[in-house]
């Protein structure tokens, strides 16, 4: 394992980040890892587009009780970048199972992030005995949620795009267009290939078609929370209330903050989800 020189999007006090590189055998899963080896396990998945870096805010906060992995998902950030693998939901789920396995972690709470949601969601459906608990955050639950963007946030329409593009494209995750975007968020999608993009983009869309995630997610019986900042500009977030069919689900809405809370208010995002691990992780024997 490496250690990394430090992160763009740490807010302060942050220690340095425990990475590595696990080789799979359809692609190199970048992995970092923070907190004590032996606290209960939480893993964190980014959205489309994005990469672990997303999390860097709020890692801090979670820590002092977990041991926090985050990954690259392929396509994504510092994990490879195949033309010729698949980017399907099932199989990015897969591979961030046997990331899980590599690291020795027999149960963990995973948490999502927009389209992170999706893969934390078909993770739990690959490897239920893994999965302990499952937390999305501003996950869309259907296509039918979904905010057609203008034309102009709508994505890249050349490659690599122009920082103009990547500002539009990007201003959508936030709740008000003067957010100051952190330039590694930029940089994260400009390290794609205009392969990778429209494949994880196209991947997600297909898992939502073929099952909505709340009936996903009511077959599974696993513990559910949903936080949904109020504000968000891609998803509806009156749509949070479609997670209340699953049993026992629990959701917070956080007004005033848009699709990235967890970069927009680190604190008010893992207060909720403290008080859920706190509940349902488990702590490594």
């Amino acid at each position: 394992m490496t250690v990394s020189d430090g992160d763009p999007y740490a807010n302060g006090g942050a220690e340095a980040t425990g990475s590595s590189t696990l080789s799979l055998d359809d692609g190199d899963i970048y992995v970092c890892q923070d907190g004590p080896c032996d606290a209960p396990a939480l893993l964190l998945i980014h959205g489309s587009a994005s990469s672990a870096r997303s999390w860097s805010p709020m890692v801090p906060l979670l820590t002092r009780s977990h041991r926090v992995i985050r990954i690259d998902l392929l396509g994504h950030g510092r994990s490879a970048k195949p033309a010729d693998h698949s980017y399907a939901l099932p199989d990015q789920a897969r591979r961030a199972g046997v990331v899980l396995d590599r690291l020795g972690v027999e149960h963990a709470v995973v948490v999502g992030h927009s389209s992170g949601g999706a893969v934390a969601t078909a993770l739990a459906e690959e490897r239920p005995g893994l999965v302990t608990a499952l937390a999305l955050v501003n996950t869309g639950p259907s296509l039918d949620a979904f905010i057609a963007p203008e034309s102009a946030a709508a994505g890249p329409s050349q490659w690599p795009p122009t920082d103009e593009q990547l500002r539009r494209f990007a201003s959508t995750g936030f709740s008000r267009a003067g957010y100051q975007i952190p330039e590694a968020l930029l940089d994260d999608v400009r390290g794609m290939t205009s392969h990778t993009f429209t494949t994880t983009m196209r991947a997600t869309r297909s898992y939502l078609e073929q099952r909505a995630l709340p009936d996903r997610l009511t077959a599974l019986g696993k513990p559910l929370l949903v936080i949904f900042g109020e504000d968000d500009r891609r998803w509806r977030s009156s749509s949070a209330s479609d997670y209340r069919a699953v049993p026992g689900s629990q959701v917070e809405l956080l007004p005033g903050l848009g699709h990235s809370p967890l970069l927009e208010d680190p604190p008010r995002t893992a207060t909720p989800l403290l008080a859920f691990t706190a509940i349902h992780a488990v702590r490594m024997d």
